[in-house]
């Protein structure tokens, strides 16, 4: 009785999210019925995505493990595969949503999506941890990959909230559907590919993705119609925002520079600074290491005690960028973050390559660490620049 309801209490949460997803949506609801259909629909996607993952690997003799089918094998059986086929069954769940008529509101993109991904993560979560009847680490990975569902959907949502808004596809779709299968798969081999020391990764995408989702709704907002129709979640967010964080398209105009040319020096000093801030940033946490008497040799992917020293030393890179973007700002004086995020991406990108140099394993916690690594970077500029 208790492993049934081990693997069946927690595959029930998205169901129950689901319904908050309905409540909180709009004042005069979408059809419940709909909701539902897309919910359906979503877990029979992690049904036919299991069916041909499973075909998949005994055809290939590759797996999402890394301890089956190695680090190389697992990332490419879920970039090439796995990843793709998710998201792209989350689509065709919501599609029938998208063509009807009650898909009338740019908001509408992030509640249908929200509705396939839990869906899916419903039947991936029964799935999961029915073959997995013991251990609290699958209860912890499920518990992290049902946000990232979400999130990965809301990406490709916003897309399409805003197509149905401007009548015309354009490519923001494609790319932001290519943007949550890259996330989906990064994500995917933190949480089932590596041992779960791993799950730390996870963190900081999962605040990156949690980001990204709060400046969309607040975006689909602004283009939505404000009447009786808006979100009550949506008012909810706007009472929160007085004097702070910028929206998504203050922040574009931010990071567009029309009529003038990108000054390459402030780039490419500012690149340099990062690093300098990075370097700086890791030091103070290997120093701090040391004062507190913590051992970095006991890293282990496999052992989630071990994972301290990598928050402290992820702490202390993290903490560089916020510096490196206010100091270039200020220093350029410069009214738009152009030059900021181009020097923290040249940086991020420098780093990645030569860590895949130097130590292969550790990208892929370089990558989970990137995007939340250029927003700090972004917002420290957003601080630092000359008032307009």
């Amino acid at each position: 009785m208790l492993a049934w309801l081990r693997w069946i209490g927690p595959s029930l949460v998205p169901a129950l999210l689901v319904l908050a997803v309905v409540y909180f949506s709009e004042r005069r609801r979408e059809p419940l019925w709909l909701v539902l259909l897309v919910f359906f629909l979503g877990g029979v996607g992690k049904g036919v995505t299991f069916y041909a993952e499973g075909r998949a690997a005994a055809w290939t003799s590759l797996d999402m493990s890394s301890q089956v089918a190695g680090k190389t094998g697992s990332m490419l059986f879920l970039f090439g595969f796995a990843a793709p086929l998710r998201e792209a069954s989350k689509v065709c769940a919501m599609w029938p949503a998208f063509r009807s008529r009650h898909f009338n509101e740019p908001l509408d993109g992030l509640v249908y999506a929200t509705s396939a991904a839990l869906g899916f993560a419903c039947i991936e979560n029964a799935l999961t941890l029915r073959d997995h009847p013991i251990g609290w680490i699958w209860l912890a990975r499920t518990a992290v990959a049902l946000p990232a569902h979400v999130f990965f959907a809301c990406a490709w949502g916003y897309a399409l909230g805003r197509a149905k808004r401007i009548k015309r596809p354009g490519p923001i779709f494609p790319a932001s559907w290519l943007v949550a299968t890259a996330a989906h798969g990064l994500y995917a081999h933190l949480v089932y590919g590596r041992g779960p020391g791993a799950l730390v990764g996870t963190l900081p995408l999962l605040l990156a993705m949690a980001g990204a989702t709060f400046f969309a709704l607040r975006d689909l907002a602004a283009r939505g119609e404000r009447s009786s129709r808006t979100s009550m979640l949506l008012e909810r967010v706007s009472s929160v925002y007085v004097s702070g964080p910028p929206s998504l398209q203050t922040v574009r105009e931010a990071l567009r520079r029309e009529g003038q040319p990108i000054t390459v020096r402030w780039v490419g000093f500012g690149a340099l600074v990062t690093v300098g801030a990075m370097t700086a940033g890791l030091g103070l946490s290997v120093a701090l290491g040391h004062w507190m008497n913590v051992d970095f040799s006991i890293i282990d992917e496999h052992d989630v005690t071990t994972t301290g020293p990598v928050a402290l030393l992820g702490s202390g890179l993290l903490a560089a960028f916020p510096v490196s973007g206010y100091l270039i700002a200020r220093a350029s004086n410069l009214p738009t973050l152009l030059e900021p995020a181009l020097a923290a991406g040249l940086a991020i990108l420098a780093t990645l390559v030569l860590l895949g140099i130097a130590a292969p394993v550790a990208v892929v916690f370089a990558l989970a660490f990137s995007p939340i690594a250029w927003a700090l970077a972004c917002a420290g500029a957003w601080v630092g620049r000359p008032a307009r």
